[in-house]
């Protein structure tokens, strides 16, 4: 739950995690970071709400409708299944008149049956409508439509270090976390995925997947990625959430809608997991009877070059793949396997492709 109560062992956690706070920082920021902390575990979810500016008319309620969850079982035989997991579960929030649900999109990969809860406990039937790699976020829309007033899109872009939000998952009031902007700035993951821009926010809040990130105005300015444990930039230990901006939607958002992708050509898509180990790029794991896989990389090899251009991290490792074409150009890369450097290109696919899809009925 994102509410904690006093004596709870997450409630302990955000205590000693605020404790730890250390580094180069201004003493108001150090400052308004701990009252964040101890705001989670000691102010009541109404207050919290009020406090953020997060309910712009009087009937709570029906703003907080507009947040619901989203419960997704993966295709029988989907190959996201050994990392997402067969039964998946997070949050979404109405965007529209017409009750497109907003998502992030690693709930919604191979999905074989998709359902929406509304506030009041419904289950409805809902249909997947685009899932993009590029921005890590998935829509969908009930079955039938879903009758709630939708959150508009806020300016994400405007958001800055040490400004107050709200972050509210599918239980709604009874679970918004008030929170603090502590770091814009881009993310890399394993998977093949860079996000410019992305929002950073502490204290950490729980069943943060989809969760919306709210604005002062009442606005959606994220959506719920990722819990990490440095959330701030520099040598201060900080824990908390990444959200993927809204901003990163808007210029795909018709695309999606009407073709479930966006326009112009995937990015090129290799297969590979790898994490930065003391200044080196290590292969974490390969998928299987993906374009790496084929080729001959293997889990353990070190990656030194793309094209004969050296790489020690996941952006310069991506962007120099991403450079090379569009999905389906053959990559060159240049690993360590074992005590042997080897030189192997992999052709590389859409993501999409690599995925179980649900038959048409």
């Amino acid at each position: 739950m994102l509410f904690l109560p006093p004596g709870s062992a997450v409630a302990q956690f955000a205590r000693e995690e605020a404790a730890m706070i250390h580094g180069p920082i201004p003493e108001c920021f150090r400052c308004a970071i701990i009252v964040a902390f101890i705001a989670c575990v000691a102010v009541s979810p109404v207050d919290r709400a009020q406090a953020a500016g997060a309910t712009p008319n009087s009937d709570a309620d029906a703003y907080f409708a507009a947040i619901v969850k989203v419960q997704v079982r993966a295709l029988p035989d989907a190959r996201s299944t050994a990392t997402l997991g067969a039964e998946r579960e997070g949050t979404g929030t109405v965007i529209d008149e017409g009750g497109l649900v907003l998502t992030v999109g690693y709930l919604i990969v191979e999905a074989d049956e998709v359902n929406i809860v509304d506030d009041h406990g419904r289950s409805l039937p809902a249909k997947v409508v685009a899932y993009d790699h590029t921005t890590g976020l998935g829509l969908i829309r009930p079955i039938p439509r879903l009758s709630v007033a939708p959150i508009k899109l806020g300016d994400s872009s405007k958001l800055a270090q040490t400004d107050p939000v709200l972050v509210v998952n599918h239980a709604g009031l009874s679970e918004a976390t008030r929170a603090l902007v502590v770091s814009r700035r881009s993310f890399s993951g394993s998977w093949e995925y860079l996000l410019d821009h992305a929002i950073y926010t502490a204290p950490p809040a729980l069943n943060w997947s989809g969760a919306a990130l709210l604005g002062r105005d009442g606005s959606l300015l994220g959506v719920g990625s990722l819990i990490v444990r440095e959330a701030a930039e520099g040598d201060i230990h900080l824990p908390g959430n990444m959200f993927i901006p809204v901003e990163a939607l808007k210029p795909v958002l018709a695309d999606l809608v009407k073709n479930g992708r966006r326009a112009g050509p995937a990015r090129p898509w290799l297969g590979v997991a790898a994490e930065e180990v003391q200044g080196r790029l290590v292969v974490t794991r390969v998928s299987p009877e993906g374009p790496a896989d084929r080729a001959g990389v293997q889990s353990g090899d070190i990656i030194l070059a793309v094209a004969g251009e050296g790489v020690r991290s996941q952006e310069e490792f991506y962007r120099k793949v991403w450079g090379r074409g569009a999905a389906g150009s053959a990559i060159p890369l240049r690993v360590l396997q074992g005590i042997d450097v080897r030189d192997i290109d992999v052709r590389s696919i859409d993501r999409v492709d690599y995925f179980r899809k649900k038959p048409n009925l």
